[in-house]
């Protein structure tokens, strides 16, 4: 009889940790689960179960809207297979922040071959928590009947060849410069930013968008040092304490793993605050002010053995950006159209991490980690002719400056329609002059724009649309595509409401068939996203 060797033991948590010898055993075993990344596959039976199409699944997504909360999404989906499930929890964005759409990220999870439940970076936490509580139900799934085959199981990306091809892969870019698109009295601080690809060989499509490796602000990383008590000189993963926080795990929302330790380094009142917040509850109305730094400083007597608090947390997680240059009018240069995100959370200032990196910490000639990611159903039309209105207000104006310039250098004799909004025209009318010298030369057909602060009553795209709304069903009449970028809470929604309107006064439709209309348009490819 073969004898079974036990697995060895996983040891994390150093024996010079102030931990006793229960405490870290307790916490080996908490580290172990968190870092496991070889999932036990699924059997046959149990894989058929999750990921059959014959399971109740209609193959419609209809929570498939990134304006939806997640509540709305999983109410749809109640009842649908465990896959379909685990779609209706993520962003719905099909962004490729993870390397997948939501639909073959949720199946490859499903399927155990992506262990990683938190890639979703725009559904954050909520996605995160849902992912976990759907996962535990997979060994939970009812065994096919004998009569249905198993589907096989889907296989995660494989990592490309050629670097900067992926999130797994990426390719060292040189910044180049960095430019102040606002003028003096902005209320915003958005930047034109551009690289330097001829070091790494990558070329891009328009549509695509352009991921970034960025790096923590130091000034943060050392707070939270000092909070721990710590020497930025301590080794945690083979570098620097200080290194690790800068480079490899994220300092943004405090993960549910985090109060988790806390919870048990703290006792009383303390513990079960900790291990509410743990479980996604939120027992002071705070939770979502909670970052890495907020969440030590609300537990200021607990001090985490440093290695214990980097296992505790996220991963730093790339950023995509849609990238605003053509790689046909500027070969071996890209560019990216970025507001820096800057708030005030109690009297605490808080920055985006990959905003501000780019915004100011980067410095000229300086390489830093990217990749270009393909775009899932976002580019010009295949013929050249055909017209495009292009909706972008803000910093949803970069993937249109691309298509411009595109056309330009492609003499593409397609006519070019674009939206454009802001806040004031004097100081937020973001590339001017090089708009104005295309509507003067005949590329920019027509230009609609809309400033939400320069009159007394705020004036958006979608009101622009309307006024313009029977020239808009013209040209869509025609064969036009039309896109929408930026946000997708708010302007997505209400540009695509004054679309249906646009549709259904001047296309003779009732309000039922314009939908229709929007929905074909949509289903065709006539009607294209990049929202976030």
């Amino acid at each position: 009889m073969n004898q079974i060797t036990p697995p060895p033991k996983i040891e994390i948590i150093p024996t010079s940790a102030p931990f006793s010898e229960a405490q870290r055993s307790w916490l080996n075993g908490f580290f172990a689960g968190l870092l496991s990344d070889a999932p036990t596959p699924l059997s046959a039976e149990q894989g058929a179960a999750v990921m059959r199409g014959g399971d109740g699944d209609d193959g419609e997504a209809p929570w498939h809207d990134q304006t939806m909360p997640i509540s709305d999404r999983m109410k749809l989906a109640e009842g649908r297979p465990l896959r379909r499930r685990m779609m209706a929890a993520m962003a719905q964005q099909d962004c490729g922040q993870c390397g997948y759409n939501c639909h073959d990220y949720s199946d490859a999870i499903a399927s155990k071959s992506e262990a990683r439940l938190n890639l979703c970076v725009p559904g954050g936490k909520e996605t995160a928590r849902m992912l976990k509580a759907l996962y535990e139900e997979i060994d939970k799934a009812p065994a096919a009947p004998a009569s249905r085959p198993a589907a096989a199981p889907v296989a995660a990306p494989a990592v490309a060849a050629e670097p900067g091809r992926s999130r797994d892969n990426p390719a060292p870019a040189k910044f180049l410069s960095r430019r102040l698109l606002n003028g003096k009295g902005s209320e915003k601080e958005t930047w034109h930013i551009e690289f330097d690809l001829s070091g790494c060989g990558l070329d891009y499509v328009v549509g695509d968008s352009f991921g970034i490796f960025a790096r923590n602000e130091i000034g943060l990383v050392d707070q939270i040092i000092a909070l721990l008590g710590a020497s930025h000189t301590t080794e945690v993963r083979g570098k620097t304490l200080r290194e690790v926080l800068l480079d490899d795990v994220s300092l943004a929302p405090a993960p549910d793993s985090l109060f988790e330790l806390i919870s048990y380094l703290t006792g009383g009142a303390l513990r079960e605050k900790a291990r509410a917040l743990a479980q996604g509850e939120d027992p002071d109305g705070d939770a979502a002010t909670l970052d890495v730094m907020a969440a030590l400083q609300k537990f200021s007597g607990t001090r985490p053995h440093p290695e214990a608090f980097v296992e505790a947390l996220e991963p730093l997680q790339p950023r995509l950006y849609s990238i605003s240059s053509s790689h046909n009018a500027t070969p071996g240069k890209l560019s990216l159209t970025v507001d820096s995100v800057r708030y005030v959370i109690g009297k605490r200032k808080r920055i985006g991490v990959a905003s501000t990196f780019l915004g100011e910490r980067i410095t000229e000639g300086e390489k830093l980690k990217v990749y270009v990611q393909k775009a899932h159903g976002f580019g010009l039309p295949e013929d050249p002719k055909t017209p495009v209105i292009m909706i972008g207000p803000g910093t949803g104006i970069a993937p249109f400056r691309a298509f411009l310039f595109d056309r330009k250098a492609t003499g593409a004799p397609g006519k070019n329609w674009l939206f454009f909004g802001h806040q004031r025209s004097d100081c937020d009318f973001f590339y001017q002059d090089e708009l104005n010298a295309m509507k003067t030369s005949g590329l920019l057909t027509r230009m609609s724009l809309a400033w939400s602060r320069d009159g007394e009553k705020k004036f958006y795209v979608q009101d622009r649309m309307r006024e313009v709304g029977r020239e808009v069903w013209t040209w869509l009449a025609e064969g036009a595509h039309l896109y929408i970028c930026g946000d997708a809470k708010r302007m997505a929604k209400d540009v695509e409401r004054a679309l249906v309107d646009i549709v259904a006064q001047f296309g003779a439709r009732s309000t039922d068939e314009a939908v229709s209309f929007v929905a074909e348009l949509k289903k065709t490819g006539r009607f294209q996203a990049d929202v976030y």
